[in-house]
């Protein structure tokens, strides 16, 4: 029998080579104004310095594969990654809706040049508050601000 059911579990130390691992193969998916460099050097980041930081929440499907995760400190969403195979079966919306279920606003900066990642912000009442021309560490990938609530 398959069981096809997810499950939202909060991620372990244990859990990081996964959540890296998907964090790798969606990017790698939906960021093609990355170089493989700005990619390796940006991995490095998520596997240093952000996961330690996050209150990370993983979305599994069946017996523990790991689906997703999201990312969040505070009232802000860092983080939300899905492995490609998931996209569209709503693994994505069911980590952002438990993630922000008892917060009254949230905020989120999405990239630019991912409009797939927009539209889904979007769809789930997020309005753009704001631009920046590059991202947090100073790079050439314009963010976009978005809040709901």
């Amino acid at each position: 029998m398959n069981d096809d059911s997810l499950l939202l579990r909060t991620a372990t130390v244990r859990d990081r080579p996964a959540l890296v691992g998907i964090w790798r193969r969606a990017v790698e998916a939906t960021h093609d104004f990355l170089t493989r460099g700005d990619i390796d050097e940006i991995e490095t980041e998520v596997r240093t310095a952000a996961l330690p930081g996050l209150d990370v929440t993983l979305a599994e499907r069946g017996a523990g594969i790991p689906a997703g995760w999201i990312g969040v400190d505070g009232t802000r969403v860092e983080a939300l990654f899905v492995d490609p195979s998931e996209h569209r079966r709503g693994v994505g919306t069911a980590l952002l809706i438990s993630a922000i279920a008892t917060v009254p606003e949230v905020t989120v900066d999405v990239n630019e040049q991912n409009p797939s990642a927009l539209r889904f912000y979007l769809r789930h009442g997020f309005v753009q508050v704001g631009r920046s021309e590059r991202d947090g560490k100073g790079r050439p990938f314009p963010l976009l601000h978005l809040r709901r609530g």
